[in-house]
């Protein structure tokens, strides 16, 4: 037998050239980040690079592992700088403590939690376990949950968990967010207490408790943060915009002592304030840390010049920002596409039409990513997609059709279509409280026999409590029976009770409205319930194929282009982005305008949407919107404040020999054309505009 010999994975240690492998305003970070420091890092711009170097050069320095506090907003993040830095100076750095705030604060807890009323046995929470736990509160007040619509657990749970990372008081929240739930406002804060008690009973905490707790260790033990404060000689933060009140805090204790505290991030890419992600953190830093050095990260090697200028162009009317201008040292190549579209449908396809190009073009499906404010704007594009059997990775959520609400309203029109469906029943019958898997068996039987909706719908099929749920569906179901077109059914019951079942069920229940809203525009082009039906449930097969509704392609190895929330893009890139959904009234989103900072929040989003693309961006926008009746919308704010001169305005025409009332808000007779045919496709043909400007409608 042989023997071999495992050398350690850090490798021969040797001293790093800074200066060589450094750019001059990283290597200033790295080199003179002592004291409090705020370093702004725009995108692309080297960030994870520079803190990895800094994290040597300290150790390289002789401090030791265990006296510097690395903290990130993943676990993977903080994984991936702990790698580079053993592979770096090829020695061992495992004593550094590196890790979310989270799983710090669990680590530091293990220690000290009797100091806080926990053994260091303590149970950690997942969501589902709080939700359990939330329920079990519902139920100890007794509360009648079937009188009328009550928050579901998981909307209870994130009313108290945004309510303490915000350190806001329920109804203050309800009267921003749920004031339909105003009138409860005693019951749900009740719940909250007892939420609390049961979790201290049960010796648990939920993710929220961990940094609530260590907190106030730091806050009610001065010998217990004394003793942390010193042996943190540096600490180190990642993604300082996305944190909230708690984390801030949290820091300022723990740098307490040498205050040797190192900041990074972009308040440009503040985009997180529905999870109580506040901005002003990195904004007031350098007031609330006298003495504060910035550094400026503003040479970004992802981009190109083109897209950096439109970048800078779009993030430049914020107010509440400090001030940079990205700079790119790759060459120009084109200017970001403006591309108005006359419909919903003439944009996705030309969204669909020019990745095809692309990918003959030699770019890979993979590199390429559309991107919108949210998920409901996908949906003519998903169609599109489809119908091109072009395959795509969704991120942030379920495939359009696969979404729950969206087959509860397909339910009703079944049942309208089709009284006999008794899936259709089922699922309908399920939505109402009171009624369970029994019952609705029950109702199912005693509605036999019946020819149309209108006619089952005259029949009393229960009594006792199932018989309010009863009473509920049938309201609903003659209601949307009552609509002449499919669109009208589907705005039918996406306004009545329905509506109220989401708005206690699902903390996200405005964006299940607006799916509705985009599921009736796409059966704005029916006017028979059953062709409409049948074109849903040919498109579920479809869909169908997709990996625990994830992907739409047939191998999991096949490229695929990338569908995502620009909220789910952050910190990926592409070859080429298009941002798509680009009117008033979609982008900035409506609600988020009549909040405080709302519309800068916005404006950021378009701002990280745009500086995902390293060589081409298309920003594009329907002209107009097929909602309850033809709307002639506007571009987004966002484009019309843009300066000159940062994109090339695109005029897509069709070569179907029929006039449009549709034409673009901008461009000449200069501007480049794509020409699409009845099919779709490319097609070259002279310039014979057969359309008329939409300000002559």
């Amino acid at each position: 037998m042989k023997d071999f010999m495992l050398q350690p994975a850090s490798g021969k240690a040797r001293r790093i050239d800074y200066a060589g492998e450094l750019n001059a305003e990283q290597l200033a970070v790295v080199e003179g980040g002592d004291g409090p420091c705020l370093v702004l890092a725009g995108a692309g711009s080297g960030k994870t690079r520079t803190v990895t170097y800094r994290v040597a050069y300290l150790l390289e320095g002789g401090v030791r592992p265990e006296e510097i506090l690395l903290l990130t907003f993943t676990n993977k993040a903080a994984r991936e700088m702990l790698e580079r830095v053993q592979a770096l100076l090829g020695s061992d750095a495992s004593g550094l403590w590196g890790g979310t705030f989270h799983s710090v604060a669990n680590r530091l807890l293990r220690r000290y939690a009797p100091l806080v009323g926990r053994t260091n046995a303590f149970t950690i929470l997942d969501e589902e376990d709080a939700k359990d736990f939330v329920k079990l509160c519902v139920k100890d007040l007794d509360v009648d949950t079937t009188a009328r619509r009550f928050p579901s657990p998981s909307v209870l749970k994130g009313i108290v968990s945004y309510t303490r990372n915000a350190g806001k008081g329920v109804r203050e929240l309800l009267e921003a967010r749920y004031p339909s739930f105003l009138d409860l406002c005693p019951t749900v804060e009740r719940v909250a207490e007892l939420y609390e008690e049961r979790k201290a009973r049960s010796d648990a905490m939920d993710f929220d408790d961990l940094l609530i707790l260590l907190l106030r260790l730091l806050r009610e033990r001065p010998d217990v943060k004394d003793s942390l404060a010193s042996q943190f000689r540096y600490v180190l933060v990642d993604e300082y915009q996305d944190t909230n009140a708690l984390q801030a805090n949290i820091v300022r204790e723990l740098s307490s002592v040498h205050r040797n505290l190192l900041v990074v991030g972009d308040d440009a890419q503040s985009i997180y304030s529905f999870r109580a992600a506040d901005v002003r953190n990195i904004l007031s830093f350098p007031d609330l840390y006298p003495g504060t050095k910035t550094f400026r990260l503003l040479t970004n090697y992802r981009s190109t010049p083109d897209i950096l200028s439109l970048a800078n162009g779009v993030i430049s009317s914020n107010r509440g920002q400090f001030k940079k201008e990205l700079r790119a040292v790759r060459p120009s190549e084109e200017l970001p596409n403006l591309v108005p579209a006359g419909t919903d449908a003439e944009e996705a396809r030309f969204i669909a039409q020019r990745t095809l190009e692309l990918r003959d073009e030699g770019v890979p499906l993979n590199e390429i990513a559309v991107l919108f404010r949210a998920s409901f704007h996908s949906q003519a594009l998903e169609f599109e997609l489809m119908k091109r059997d072009v395959p795509y990775d969704y991120r942030g959520g379920m495939k359009f059709f696969e979404r729950a609400h969206v087959k509860d309203a397909v339910a009703h029109l079944r049942l309208i279509a089709n009284p006999k469906d008794e899936a259709a029943w089922m699922r309908v019958l399920s939505l109402q409280g009171g009624i369970g898997t029994a019952t609705a068996g029950k109702i199912i039987d005693g509605l036999r026999g019946s020819s149309t909706i209108l006619e089952a719908l005259e029949r009393t099929p229960v009594s006792g409590k199932a018989a309010r749920g009863w009473e509920t569906a049938r309201v609903a179901l003659c209601a949307a029976a009552s609509s002449s077109t499919p669109a009208d059914m589907v705005r039918e019951v996406a306004s009545g009770s329905y509506r109220d079942y989401l708005e206690a069920e699902y903390p996200d229940f405005r964006d299940r409205l607006e799916d509705l809203e985009q599921f009736a525009v796409f059966a704005d082009g029916y006017d028979d319930l059953t062709k409409f039906l049948d074109e849903v449930s040919l498109t579920d097969p479809a869909f169908a194929k997709a990996s625990a509704g994830r992907q739409y392609g047939e191998a999991e190895h096949e490229e695929k282009m990338v569908l995502s929330t620009i909220h789910q893009a952050k910190g990926l890139e592409w070859d080429a982005v298009f941002v798509m959904g680009l009117c008033d009234g979609k982008f900035p989103n409506p609600r988020a305008m009549g909040e405080e900072g709302g519309m800068e929040e916005e404006r950021r989003l378009l701002y990280v949407a745009a500086t995902r693309a390293r060589n081409r961006l298309y920003l594009t926008y329907p002209v107009a919107s097929l909602t309850d009746s033809l709307a002639i919308g506007a571009p987004s704010p966002f484009l019309t404040e843009l300066p000159d001169g940062l994109v090339e305005e695109v005029r897509l025409r069709s070569a179907a020999p029929r006039p449009s009332p549709f034409r673009p808000k901008w461009g000449n007779d200069d501007e480049p054309l794509i020409v699409l045919d009845d099919l779709g496709e490319r097609k070259d043909v002279p310039y014979k505009s057969l359309l008329r400007r939409v300000d002559d409608l």
